[in-house]
């Protein structure tokens, strides 16, 4: 059997005008968090996964703690297509610059 390492992408844009929501939207980000995702953008952060039936397991995790309103989209995405992302404005985090698509990093 083959792997081939990707990268889950969770893009959302959650709503933060009640307290009530306001606390949904920490909760969530909390989760992402805590499940091994990276904040890559504001509301874009990605997991890197072993194959997309690694992927599929974080795909249940998130559809369970989605909040009720709000839109939260995942994208797969091979470590070729991740790394030919073109980046027209700013810098690369310290992260993408350390650790890169590298499966191990000595710190």
């Amino acid at each position: 059997m083959r792997y081939q390492q990707m990268r889950v992408l969770c893009m959302f844009d959650l709503p933060t005008e009640t307290k009530k929501d306001q606390r949904n939207y920490r909760k969530f980000r909390k989760e992402l968090l805590a499940n091994g995702f990276v904040m890559l953008q504001y509301s874009v952060y990605y997991r890197i996964v072993p194959n997309r039936s690694a992927g599929k397991k974080f795909e249940g995790i998130l559809k369970r703690m989605t909040p009720p309103s709000g839109e939260v989209r995942l994208l797969y995405v091979s470590e070729k297509q991740f790394e030919e992302m073109q980046l027209l404005v700013g810098s690369r985090s310290h992260q993408e610059e350390t650790v890169g698509n590298n499966r191990l990093v000595v710190i």
